[in-house]
């Protein structure tokens, strides 16, 4: 648990995969995300067979392993059969204390949160760490609901001593707002994948948000 906690702790830009909008695929991304000190890789895949899925996410595993915490979105059994170190898990998903019990106490499981009840509730069944979602207007999940803006960081940060990562419509020109008000991470996803370099985009992206923490 001390290797997989020191990868959450140190997270600036948190990558979320998306085959649908990557330019030159999802394992080409992950390697370049992770090369560029990417902490923690969310594998979020709706376009595969569980076949397919389950050989990607070993190959990624495989990518991560030493480097980089490797999450998978939703899909505990995909988690438990590449050896991922965690789940990333949803409000209508699984039940936390179900995903919990089968993955046992050491992997991490993340919980995606749209308002401080919600965030409360995680740190009461025990998540590792906190999705807020969505911060900003964003095109990439359909069923994101409306965005909460900047301001619900900081009333979720007051309240909550768990990680945050924040999701949804974060870009260079607004990620250091949302470190400001709180955030530990950015969840980048069409801003990265859809970028022609993705190393320097990451590279990019945890200069913005390093920064913004050493000024408060």
């Amino acid at each position: 648990m001390t290797d997989r906690r020191r990868f959450l702790d140190s997270m600036d830009c948190y990558l979320i995969t998306d085959s649908g909008l990557s330019r030159r695929g999802t394992v080409h991304d992950v390697e370049r995300a992770v090369s560029a000190g990417c902490a923690v890789v969310q594998y979020r895949e709706k376009n595969k067979s569980t076949r397919e899925m389950v050989a990607e996410a070993r190959a990624l595993s495989a990518l991560c392993a030493g480097r980089a915490l490797f999450l998978v979105n939703d899909r505990l059994d995909v988690a438990l059969a590449s050896g991922a170190d965690g789940v990333h898990i949803g409000q209508d998903d699984m039940p936390f204390s179900d995903a919990r019990r089968l993955l046992g106490p050491d992997r991490i499981i993340g919980l995606t949160v749209h308002d401080l009840a919600e965030a409360e509730e995680a740190v009461r069944l025990g998540a590792d760490y906190v999705g807020l979602s969505p911060i900003f207007a964003t095109s990439t999940k359909k069923d994101a609901g409306r965005a909460c803006g900047v301001e619900r960081i900081a009333e979720v940060r007051r309240r909550i001593s768990l990680p945050i990562v924040v999701v949804g419509g974060i870009t260079r020109e607004n990620a250091a707002e949302t470190v400001r008000m709180g955030a530990d991470a950015v969840a980048a996803i069409s801003a990265v994948v859809c970028a022609d370099d993705v190393a320097a985009e990451v590279r990019a992206f945890r200069e913005i948000v390093i920064e913004a923490k050493l000024r408060p």
